[in-house]
């Protein structure tokens, strides 16, 4: 590493001490630089993404005793879209804080993209018109309303939680702007029982 000459006139105490403080600013610094623009950990809050993301109880809903600690890829978007599907960390519109009791940071899946129509009948996304296979949603997790959103604005994403009777998404407060998601959610990094990749 380099290190200026004047240093080197120092007596040896204070050039360790210069050393570690030097690399323990270059550390924080790196640390907070991937935090900002690569990776970012988040915690799982409400029940909304059960069973796919576990909550942690005492919390109604949540099935798991802690909850799931994840990591969003923070730089991808800059260099594709958003995916139908993709489990996405954003940030909530200000009528979710109104019509949710609690605003801040979301994490939901992508279900509908700019200009498609949506609806929900008895349970069942569609997307213009055509069912949509959804593995992720167990059958007691769907609600049963019949409902239309759509056409969704350019530049903009639906996006619905996992467990729709938990969830309160776009449904209620409508698609959000492609600047307030922060990215897709690809690996869950606790509790140890849950490690792997989303």
């Amino acid at each position: 590493m380099y290190r200026p000459k004047f240093l080197d006139r120092l007596p040896r105490p204070w050039r360790i001490a210069i050393d570690w403080i030097v690399t323990i600013v270059a550390a924080v610094a790196i640390v907070l630089l991937v935090k900002a623009y690569v990776v970012n950990p988040y915690r799982i809050p409400s029940p909304s993404m059960e069973p796919t993301l576990h909550c942690g109880k005492p919390q109604p809903g949540c099935r798991a005793r802690f909850s799931d600690r994840v990591l969003a890829n923070r730089f991808i978007y800059h260099f594709r879209d958003p995916k139908r599907s993709e489990i996405v960390v954003f940030h909530a519109p200000a009528a979710a804080a109104q019509d949710c009791g609690s605003g801040g940071t979301y994490v939901k899946r992508i279900i509908g993209l700019p200009g498609e129509v949506l609806s929900e009948r008895k349970g069942q996304v569609f997307i213009d018109g055509k069912a949509l296979s959804e593995p992720y949603v167990p059958a007691s997790e769907r609600d049963h309303q019949t409902r239309r959103w759509g056409p969704i604005p350019a530049n903009h994403y639906f996006m619905m939680g996992d467990n729709r009777v938990q969830s309160c998404d776009s449904r209620v407060w409508g698609p959000v702007d492609r600047s307030a998601l922060i990215g897709p959610v690809f690996f869950v990094y606790w509790p140890p029982n849950r490690i792997g990749f989303r």
